[in-house]
Order: structure tokens, then C-alpha cells, then sequence
């Protein structure tokens, strides 16, 4: 797999995760250079 590859495909996850994300955060996990995970975490807000 080419690091282009690897790229293309984070960036299309992290794509997908924002997209619906009303109100929390996003973490990218790095690891020898290269993106090993990712974390969401949101929030509801109750108004």
C-alpha cells in the first residue's frame, strides 16, 4: 500500500466522521510517522 494510498483513505474516514459531527472533537493517533487510529467524541447538547 502507498503512502498516497494510506493518505487518500485517512482522509476519506476523517471525511466521513466530520461530516455529522454536531459539537465534540476528532483525534488523529500517530505512530512511526504514519496515522494508526482515530477518535471521535461528541457531544449532545440538551437545550
Amino acid at each position: 500500500m502507498t503512502s498516497e494510498h494510506e493518505f487518500t483513505k485517512v482522509s476519506q474516514k476523517l471525511q466521513e466522521l466530520l461530516k455529522d459531527l454536531q459539537y465534540g472533537s476528532v483525534t488523529v493517533v500517530v505512530q512511526d510517522g504514519k496515522v494508526i487510529q482515530l477518535e471521535k467524541n461528541e457531544k449532545v447538547r440538551i437545550k
